[in-house]
């Protein structure tokens, strides 16, 4: 039978994984390239330590970066964890400024030990997001024949939406001491819409209205090796790899006009092979230091059928996080505060611009509760996307969330 805080936290998945379905966190109009922003699959903590994850092996936080991690649970313990987020962004280019704001629920994820050696994860992540909405006006020449030319104004509205989200389970099993490997399924589904509206002062408006539509698998597998040594000190080396797999998408067009029409067609659209490799080093179970890299061959793939349109996207993180004295009767000495840095190329082309390196950096600050194993989490990082010569995003992003640890496989005695 489920106790009173067991069927809260089953609750709280349902209904949240609702939530989750169909949101929408950005106003960048750099989502409207490709299939959107990227969003790796980062828990709170991670992003305040910069997105680092490949080697990060911990008991008490689900690491879905990668699945060989599961097998680190703790045999008595369900965990449950969620988050939510704040996005500022304050756009600038050569023609003004702009600031925008979201918030959204962000993730939720659950993992439980199956064996003493085998860890279960499952839950609801996004994969991108896209959303913008801005116009630009300007005439054109209508009439040549008399002697005072004609011009007819018109304006373009450009805007965004939708994204693609993710269910995934996996299993996380530990081989003999130090190895463990891991493999998750990814069920991806959702819809990148993209619409483009002329309007003329004196003529027929017409819209365009592009979709891609995705209901696809794909896989990522894990390893990690691990070993401490002198007591104090604690080694992982993490690798994650998914194959070159087709994007099963739809592509539908249709034009609101005078005649109106709609075209579609289907697998045009790849995922690339991605693979990363994260190492981190763990003192006494006080200081933890982490560094991540990897690699998304987008430049591969087929995305309407041709390949020159995206190109290959890196990432670099290094992250840490202290704990005083987790122990310690003192709380300001059982928080853990965390600090990060993050590195990453686009993974789309712009026309008659080079590649511009984006990066974060982040802190946050990790709270246990008193009277539970709760532990409630905030991050705060600042970003830089694009140039302000062509088009720049700066934002601050505020991440919340909190991992649940409840004891569930205890044998009560009678």
């Amino acid at each position: 039978m489920f106790n009173k805080n067991q069927l809260f936290l089953l609750v709280l998945f349902l209904v949240f994984a609702h939530l989750l379905v169909g949101q929408n966190n950005t106003n960048s109009p750099y989502t409207r390239f490709g299939y959107g922003e990227l969003i790796d699959a980062n828990s709170g903590e991670q992003r305040a330590m910069g997105g680092i994850g490949i080697g990060s092996r911990n008991s008490s936080s689900i690491n879905a970066m990668n699945p060989a991690s599961y097998s680190a649970v703790d045999s008595m313990t369900f965990m449950f964890d969620f988050g939510v987020s704040g996005l500022i962004s304050r756009f600038s280019d050569p023609a003004g400024k702009n600031s925008k704001f979201n918030s959204n629920l962000e993730y939720l994820n659950m993992q439980f030990p199956v064996t003493d050696w085998l860890g279960f994860s499952a839950g609801l992540l996004p994969y991108s997001f896209s959303g913008y909405n801005f116009s630009r006006s300007d005439s054109v020449l209508v009439e040549t024949n008399s002697t005072t030319p004609v011009y007819e104004n018109y304006s373009e509205l450009y805007s965004g939406a939708g994204g693609i989200s993710q269910v995934y389970a996996g299993l996380g099993a530990k081989l003999f001491n130090h190895v463990s490997v891991g493999v998750n399924a990814y069920y991806m589904f959702g819809d990148i819409i993209n619409s483009r509206g002329l309007t003329f002062t004196n003529l027929d408006a017409s819209t365009q209205l592009n979709s891609i539509v995705v209901r696809s698998f794909r896989f990522r597998y894990g390893v990690q090796f691990f070993n401490t040594f002198a007591k104090k000190h604690t080694v992982t080396l993490g690798m994650i790899f998914e194959n070159k797999a087709p994007l099963n998408g739809k592509f539908i067009q249709t034009h609101f006009a005078i005649p109106g029409d709609t075209i579609a067609y289907d697998n045009d659209f790849e995922l690339p092979v991605t693979f990363g490799l994260g190492l981190n080093y763990n003192f006494d179970n006080k200081l933890t230091i982490g560094l991540d890299y990897s690699m998304q061959q987008w430049g591969d793939v087929l995305f309407f059928g041709k390949t020159d349109s995206l190109r290959n996207r890196t990432k670099l993180a290094i992250g840490a996080e202290y704990i005083p004295n987790a122990r310690s009767n003192k709380y300001l000495e059982r928080v853990r505060y965390r600090a990060g840095l993050n590195l990453h190329d686009p993974y789309y082309k712009l026309a008659g611009s080079a590649p511009v390196k984006n990066f974060g950096i982040s802190f946050g600050v990790g709270l246990p509760l008193k009277t539970s194993n709760t532990v409630v989490n905030a991050a705060i990082e600042y970003g830089k996307v694009g140039d302000k010569s062509i088009f720049r995003e700066d934002y601050f992003k505020i991440t919340f969330n909190a991992t649940f640890n409840e004891s569930w496989f205890f044998k009560r005695k009678l």
